[in-house]
């Protein structure tokens, strides 16, 4: 009896570290832009190709500065075939996408790239810090 109970304690603590990244992940729109990423509101100068910008409402009045996100893509945001890879990236939050910000994220070209077709243009996503 005491085993039966223990491994579906396992099972269950098993299934809550599978679940949790998932429960935490939010969804919106990705969108590119292109190089040079070099200027940014968090870091001036700064040389790094994995980044992103977000909205205001991630922004956070840049407390948001160095966040990392993981990102997927999960779909085309209009009906463009195969807009997504598969694959997805890490970012690393240094900028402010100001309005009008087509995406919740804009992502460098590099990043969107890893993700996404570039000729798709604006996915839906999913993002976890």
């Amino acid at each position: 009896m005491i085993k039966m109970v223990l491994k579906f304690v396992v099972t269950v603590i098993v299934f809550a570290q599978i679940l949790a990244p998932i429960a935490e992940a939010a969804q919106g729109r990705a969108v590119f832009y292109d190089p040079p990423y070099t200027k940014s509101a968090c870091y001036g100068n700064q040389y790094e190709t994995m980044v992103t910008g977000v909205r205001n409402n991630l922004w956070q009045g840049s407390r948001a500065c160095g966040r990392r996100y993981r990102v997927r893509c999960i779909g085309p945001t209009y009906n463009f075939p195969r807009a997504c890879t598969g694959r997805s990236v890490i970012v690393k939050v240094v900028d402010l996408c100001r309005e009008p910000c087509n995406g919740d994220l804009n992502l460098s070209r590099d990043a969107f790239r890893v993700i996404a077709n570039t000729d798709a243009g604006n996915v839906r996503v999913e993002y976890t810090p």
